[in-house]
C-alpha cells in the first residue's frame, strides 16, 4: 500500500480538510530579485475623472437602444409564446400531434433569438446623438461592434 493510499485510509485530519483536486504540497513562490536603486516610472499627467453627467447615454441615444431592444427581442419572445400557445391547443382540439421536441426547438429558437435580439438592439442604435440611424442598423452595428473590439483590446495590453 502506498504512502498515499494509507493516508487515505488512516483518515488523518489534513486529508480530510484537503480537497481532491487541491495539490499535495504548494508551490514555492519564485523569488523577485531585487535592485538596490528603486526605479519609478514616469506616470503620465493624470487627467481629471469623469464626472457621472459626461459617463452617462444620453437619453435620446438610450430611448434609441430601448425601442430597438423592445422590437428585435420582443418579437421573437412574443412569437415563442405564441408558438407554445398554438402547439397547446392543436394539441387538445385537434387531431394533429406535434413531437414535443419539435415544439422544444422551435421555442428554444425563438427565445434565443429574443436574447440575441437584446445585444442586436444595443449594439444597432446609433450612438451618435443627432443622426437616428437606418431601420435595420447594419451599418451601425458594424461600427459599433469594431468599437467594442477596440475598447476590449486596449484593455487587454493595460
Amino acid at each position: 500500500m502506498s504512502a498515499e493510499e494509507s493516508e487515505r485510509v488512516s483518515g488523518s485530519p489534513a486529508s480530510e480538510s484537503r480537497l481532491p483536486f487541491e495539490p499535495k504540497t504548494k508551490r514555492q513562490k519564485p523569488v523577485k530579485a531585487t535592485s538596490k536603486i528603486p526605479v519609478q516610472p514616469k506616470q503620465p499627467e493624470k487627467q481629471p475623472p469623469l464626472s457621472k453627467e459626461e459617463m452617462a447615454i444620453p437619453q435620446v441615444v438610450s430611448q434609441r437602444m430601448i425601442r430597438r431592444v423592445a422590437g428585435f427581442c420582443g418579437v421573437p419572445t412574443a412569437l415563442g409564446i405564441v408558438t407554445l400557445v398554438a402547439s397547446y391547443l392543436l394539441t387538445i382540439y385537434s387531431d394533429i400531434t406535434l413531437p414535443p421536441i419539435a415544439v422544444l426547438l422551435v421555442n428554444m429558437g425563438f427565445f434565443g433569438l429574443g436574447v440575441l435580439g437584446i445585444t442586436y438592439g444595443v449594439l444597432s442604435a446609433s450612438w451618435d446623438e443627432e443622426r437616428a440611424g437606418s431601420l435595420l442598423g447594419l451599418g451601425e452595428f458594424s461600427t459599433n461592434w469594431g468599437r467594442m473590439v477596440a475598447v476590449w483590446r486596449e484593455t487587454r495590453q493595460k
